[in-house]
């Protein structure tokens, strides 16, 4: 399992690459989980990757064997100057490291507004639902992701009614998200807390206008904004409609009244919102 801990551990060592916690940095040392990653993201010779986190760059030389370019953005100075040299030392010609906050990341600096492009993470835990946030509703999306988030979080993203969250409406309005596989904590290192999970989202065509998409976000909002409550109540509340009038709609979109956000199916909230937009302007 753990066949590239020596390698990892002296690299760290000659480096003096302390690994922090608060920064997500627990680098996985399965290479058959790096595989697995590289299979998933169905990789061609002319694709061009964004690859966030790379960590010591295990990954970065797997994704560069088989694309045409890899755009690997990297927060922690001292890691970013460690792939640097590993790079220029190799000299490998389609590797760019960045030194940046990814969620501050200029995109259109390094990437083409016309160019396909995929996301391969291994994300910090902490910025999981911003990011996803970013990617999938930005102008310029990804063709896919495959990104190495929480279990929990992964588990919280695929879930269907009645378990459905924000998060899980949000993320299932744009793309269509996949778990590959379970990976453990023992399969990195330091060992975090908890397991992770290898999750895939392919993204599904853009529909809607950015001004639609706020829209439909202030209904989900609006129908979770109390979770005890039934869905009547919150959207009639935080819409400020007549709630005899909010319960009508619900039954003419096939929605039992007495439901509550969670219990709700992605269709079912596009239903809703098909009904009530026109009084939402």
């Amino acid at each position: 399992m753990s066949d590239l801990l020596p390698k990892t551990q002296e690299i760290c060592r000659l480096f003096e690459i302390k690994p922090a916690r608060t920064k997500g940095q627990n680098f996985l040392i399965n290479e058959k989980i790096y595989n697995d990653i590289v299979t998933a993201a169905e990789i061609k010779i002319t694709d061009t990757i964004l690859e966030v986190g790379p960590g010591l760059g295990f990954l970065t030389a797997k994704l560069a064997h088989k694309a045409k370019r890899v755009i690997a953005v990297e927060l922690d100075d001292q890691l970013a100057h460690y792939l640097q040299t590993g790079i220029d030392s190799q000299a490998i010609e389609n590797v760019e490291i960045i030194n940046e906050d990814i969620l501050k990341f200029n995109l259109g600096a390094h990437i083409a507004a016309t160019e396909n492009y995929k996301i391969v993470a291994n994300l910090p835990y902490n910025i999981s639902s911003v990011f996803l946030r970013l990617f999938l509703s930005g102008i310029h999306r990804p063709e896919s992701l495959v990104l190495m988030l929480q279990q929990e979080v992964a588990k919280r993203i695929i879930a269907s009614a009645p378990d459905m969250s924000i998060l899980a409406v949000a993320v299932q309005y744009y793309a269509v998200p996949e778990i590959i596989k379970i990976v453990k904590s023992g399969n990195f290192w330091p060992e975090p807390k908890v397991d992770s999970a290898l999750v895939k989202f392919q993204l599904r065509p853009k529909k809607y206008l950015e001004e639609r998409d706020k829209l439909f976000f202030r209904l989900v909002k609006a129908g979770f904004s109390a979770k005890r409550k039934m869905l009547k109540n919150n959207l009639a509340s935080g819409l400020k409609k007549d709630p005899v009038a909010i319960n009508f709609v619900l039954k003419k979109c096939g929605i039992n009244p007495q439901a509550r956000a969670e219990e709700l199916t992605l269709i079912d909230w596009q239903k809703l919102f098909a009904a009530l937009a026109p009084f939402m302007l």
